[in-house]
């Protein structure tokens, strides 16, 4: 697997009376902003589709966007607890601190799956509010792009009724885009698939896809040969369609067991800038469908 290292990508335009500097843990919530707020902010993304957001080093570049920001918008649920805490105790920014105005986490306005009924790290890397992968739910996106427009209005008021009618704009085209979506999709339902990590829970639960197995026996601890092994074992009866997995996890268990089940591995955009085709959240969902429709039986 190729070593990536974390990236931080700054959408700059000229800056106006009204803008702000937002920071963003993930490149959807960004996609998500420039639909109700446009390039009128300068946005700084902390993460691509190649790196994993659970992990990233507290650099001081990151640092010091962080010190700069009006606004902070992360996923949450514990997504980022390895790095987001320290990034915000160094940054010495009061506006973007939990509880104040200026700290944003997109999970909190979403019904979350897979919360465990007890915490045990010895699973692996369990997260306590759920499941944190929520953005490949469309029904999310909705919640969501609804709370953060609120927020930005809040934050910047003068701003508030260019948010109001973007907002608008956009649901009307998401309800448009989900409705087609969800019925080109309906073949979908049930097709049965491998997983390396449960990134694809929410596209699952929405489309009804059938998550049969999921390489990580322990969420974010790479498979062992031996848990391939009797994976291989127990799905040589009724191999799945196919093995999912994101940009940025490591592609060799997933190809080592479509191998030997003759089946594809299959690498989802997850997110913006997964593949050339996913530049914003609407390709990002063609560009997800298209593929399953590809592979699906």
């Amino acid at each position: 697997m190729k070593k990536i290292f974390a990236l931080i990508v700054t959408l700059a335009t000229p800056m106006t009376a009204n803008a702000l500097n937002i920071f963003v843990c993930e490149p959807e919530w960004s996609a998500l902003i420039m639909e109700i707020a446009g390039d009128e902010h300068e946005i700084t993304i902390a993460t691509s589709a190649f790196q994993d957001p659970h992990s990233l080093q507290a650099r001081p570049s990151l640092i010091a966007a962080v010190r700069d920001a009006d606004l902070l918008v992360c996923t949450g649920a514990d997504l980022e607890i390895g790095w987001l805490p320290l990034l915000l105790r160094r940054s010495g920014n009061p506006s973007i601190q939990p509880g104040n105005p200026g700290y944003f986490l997109a999970a909190n306005y979403v019904r979350r799956l897979e919360i465990p009924k007890l915490i045990d790290r010895s699973q692996g890397d369990v997260h306590p509010q759920g499941n944190p992968h929520i953005h490949l739910h469309p029904r999310n996106i909705s919640r969501v792009a609804d709370a953060l427009a609120e927020r930005l209005s809040e934050i910047n008021p003068g701003s508030s009724a260019k948010y109001a009618a973007a907002l608008e704009y956009f649901q009307h085209r998401w309800d448009e885009s989900v409705n087609l979506w969800s019925e080109r999709a309906a073949p979908l339902g049930g097709m049965r698939l491998a997983s390396h990590h449960r990134s694809f829970s929410y596209l699952a639960d929405w489309l009804e896809l059938d998550i049969v197995a999921t390489l990580e026996s322990k969420p974010g601890i790479p498979p062992s040969g031996a848990q391939l092994a009797t994976l291989l074992e127990q799905l040589s009866p009724n191999p799945p369609a196919g093995v999912i997995r994101t940009p940025y996890e490591n592609e060799k268990p997933s190809q080592w067991l479509s191998e030997r089940l003759n089946i594809p591995e299959i690498q989802l955009p997850f997110t913006i800038g997964g593949t050339d085709k996913a530049v914003d959240l609407f390709t990002l969902y063609d560009e997800t469908i298209r593929m399953l429709e590809e592979y699906a039986n």
